[in-house]
């Protein structure tokens, strides 16, 4: 991918949303656990904690946005390609790796996504090098809907 494929962002602000993620020790991997209001919220804090367990993105700036599309056959499988995606745009995209993650349009019927991502390419001395994320796992993978707390758990192979 060439430099000018990324979209510069120029917008004036970006709401930078809490951090509604943890870390849970696993053998061998680490598991994610993320929680919001809303499914989506929950989709975007797991697809922003994969990237921080990467390098810590409170470094990783806003210069560009990147847009991205997974659809499923459940909702565990659209969690699993919706994080494919984000990983596939950091392997193959010039090391992009986003800040904020937006979905953009969520439909739980059909089960696909349309996500903005807000950030820049990894960059070594500028973004501290955390683990390499290989793959994502559908090992104990889990969504919970719940009224006001929606969960989700992943394993991902590092």
């Amino acid at each position: 991918m060439s430099d000018e494929e990324l979209i510069p962002f120029e917008e004036e602000e970006l709401f930078i949303p809490p951090v509604q993620f943890e870390y849970l020790d696993h053998t061998a991997d680490v598991q994610l656990h993320a929680w919001g209001e809303t499914l989506e919220e929950a989709f975007e804090q797991c697809g922003m904690a994969m990237y921080g367990y990467m390098t810590e993105i409170e470094y990783v700036s806003v210069k560009y946005i990147k847009d991205i599309e997974a659809e499923g056959h459940d909702l565990l499988s659209l969690l699993y390609h919706f994080l494919d995606e984000l990983l596939f745009i950091f392997c193959a995209d010039h090391f992009f790796i986003a800040r904020v993650v937006k979905i953009l349009e969520f439909d739980a019927q059909n089960f696909k996504i349309k996500a903005r991502c807000y950030g820049e390419p990894f960059e070594i001395g500028k973004h501290p090098q955390g683990s390499e994320v290989k793959a994502i796992t559908y090992s104990n993978m889990q969504v919970h809907q719940n009224d006001g707390k929606n969960e989700v758990f992943v394993i991902i192979d590092i």
